[in-house]
């Protein structure tokens, strides 16, 4: 829609002999005055010293003696100091509509097919998942969907952190308490690992003693390489369990462990192109570059203990991925706190010739904060484990009204994910937020369970057999008509930014949007006992486009639908 928009400017610039540029239409935020805007008369003045808006007026002069160009309009004019001001005619705004009926995914613009690598999940293997691990699960899962959307061929990857200290810190721990190979479970991890880890800070010989455990770990300890496997099980097992919940899942549940034999031929390639330096006994990559503001740290691929560290291991899956994939991009969905490690970890690629090409995406994420506006805390000041989160909010919106009390157990869940899920994604992803489960809770404003009443409600009205019909009519009937119309327009070009920019928050303030322009028609257009059958009709294709535009980008959200609420 809007390349067409585009086009009709294009011609009228090349009929006054203007020079192409890159043609911009804006949404309009006066929508009583027009539907979109053209701003380029602006650019246009500072190379040809012209005035903005008598360029302005040149060019709605020239669309106005095109007829063809003419009839994709309503009213089109030139305002001071120089915008172009559209208001799109009935004909053009429903003919963009049949063609979302018509085509597949919506008729959306698709780009060019790559190989992508999604890296998100990460969580640690040994320890509990707790409110931290919220974040990359659900922003890289709803990412992964938007890039499937887009016909994007994508692999999705956990990668597990499986071999840091803290696996040395909990072998310790097992071994100091007799603790078998085959009793270890998830309560005994549970409590373990922060046993372990508390005494490690207030114990420098002990944290390195564990240091070491984690270092014979990964040069092949037999005895730990069996207390390693049995961890991993056990954790895997009930990672899966949550991301299941969550409906997050993944092509490959790698880890660190598995980059390990890899790196023999990395670091021979590192060797051969005079990569590797020795600083403080310990094997470095300089990352620096003259054009630095700040100073760029060494990658340390070899501590002085030779044992390799996550920069290593980080390295060698990308090497790995190169090897296994060949991928195009690969994305890591990332604490925004990693930004100086994955500076690191991208620039060391990028001077490999096996890596060099494949372009590296830093897709940073912000915290989850309580209501005081710290990191998310329990009354006892501990990071609660997500299975508290889970049944914590259950409570909170089964209390709201009695009604909610009545819900199946699986219709509950379903809530209880679109209250945390929207919570989160209709931030930028780049930005801390703070979760309010009372609030998030409500059917009311901008919350999961509001869109999700949205649709629920607007689906009931649909006539039966209004899918089947192809196309609208030409008409619109009244303004909250033509206002859900025109925001349907605007799918095309929320899903291409939200994919271009990798912001799943593009589509869930969309999805908001919508859903308050659909509870608008809904309360002035009364459809039961609508006696005009062609408005009718018109009416149930309308609503039907929409709620399947809102069940689309509630998959995206990762978002499922309720039987009732």
């Amino acid at each position: 829609m809007i390349n067409k928009i585009k086009s009709i400017i294009e011609k009228s610039l090349n009929k006054l002999n203007f020079e192409s540029e890159e043609i911009n239409i804006i949404k309009s935020n006066r929508p009583d005055l027009c539907d979109y805007q053209w701003d380029g008369a602006f650019r246009l003045a500072k190379t040809t010293h012209q005035n903005p808006f008598e360029i302005g007026c040149q060019i709605v002069e020239t669309i106005k003696k095109d007829q063809e160009a003419m009839v994709n309009f309503a009213k089109i004019e030139c305002v001071k100091p120089g915008f172009v001001n559209l208001t799109l005619s009935d004909k053009f705004i429903n003919e963009f509509l049949n063609l979302m009926l018509q085509k597949p995914k919506f008729n959306i613009t698709m780009p060019k097919e790559e190989t992508i690598v999604i890296d998100y999940g990460g969580a640690n293997v040994a320890k509990p998942l707790h409110v931290g691990h919220l974040r990359p699960a659900i922003v890289g899962e709803s990412i992964k969907r938007i890039l499937k959307f887009m016909n994007q061929k994508v692999i999705s990857d956990v990668h597990l952190g499986d071999y840091g200290l803290q696996m040395g810190q909990v072998i310790k721990g097992l071994l100091e308490q007799n603790v078998a190979i085959e009793d270890i479970d998830i309560k005994i991890l549970d409590n373990l690992y922060p046993l372990m880890s508390g005494r490690c800070k207030e114990d420098e010989s002990l944290k390195k003693e564990c240091s070491l455990i984690t270092k014979e770990l990964q040069d092949g300890n037999e005895l730990y390489q069996k207390y390693f496997q049995k961890i991993l099980e056990v954790s895997k097992k009930d990672i899966k369990r949550i991301y299941d919940y969550l409906d997050v899942s993944f092509d490959l549940w790698n880890g660190e462990s598995d980059s390990y034999k890899y790196i023999p031929q990395l670091t021979n390639e590192l060797f051969e192109n005079n990569l590797l330096k020795e600083s403080d006994h310990a094997m470095v990559i300089d990352v620096s570059q003259a054009t630095d503001k700040k100073e760029i740290p060494p990658l340390i691929y070899q501590a002085s203990n030779k044992a390799y560290l996550y920069g290593t291991t980080d390295l060698a899956t990308i090497y790995e991925r190169k090897l296994n994939y060949n991928p195009d991009k690969i994305l890591y969905v990332v604490d925004m706190r990693q930004n100086l490690h994955f500076t690191q970890v991208f620039r060391a690629s990028k001077k490999l010739s096996s890596t060099k090409d494949i372009e590296l995406e830093f897709l940073g994420f912000g915290t989850i904060n309580g209501t005081d506006g710290k990191p998310f805390k329990t009354r006892s000041g501990n990071t609660p484990k997500l299975d508290n989160l889970f049944l914590d909010t259950k409570n909170v919106f089964k209390n709201k009204k009695s009604e909610n009390q009545s819900l199946s157990e699986s219709d509950l869940d379903i809530l209880v994910n679109a209250i945390i899920k929207y919570a989160d994604l209709q931030n930028n992803r780049e930005k801390d937020y703070i979760f309010d489960i009372e609030k998030f809770s409500d059917v009311v404003g901008k919350t999961g369970p509001y869109i999700l009443y949205t649709y629920l409600r607007t689906k009931k009205i649909c006539p039966t057999g209004s899918n089947n019909v192809d196309n609208l009519s030409q008409t619109i009937y009244n303004i909250q008509d033509r206002d859900l119309r025109i925001k349907l327009l605007d799918l095309d070009q929320t899903i291409n930014y939200a994919f271009k920019m990798r912001m799943p928050s593009v589509i869930a303030t969309y999805l908001y949007d919508l859903s308050v322009l659909t509870n608008a028609f809904y309360e002035k257009n009364h459809m039961n006992n609508l006696e005009d059958q062609a408005k009718k009709q018109d009416w149930g294709i309308l609503l039907n486009l929409t709620t399947n535009v809102m069940k689309t980008l509630l998959d995206l959200l990762i978002i499922k639908i309720p039987t009732k609420m």
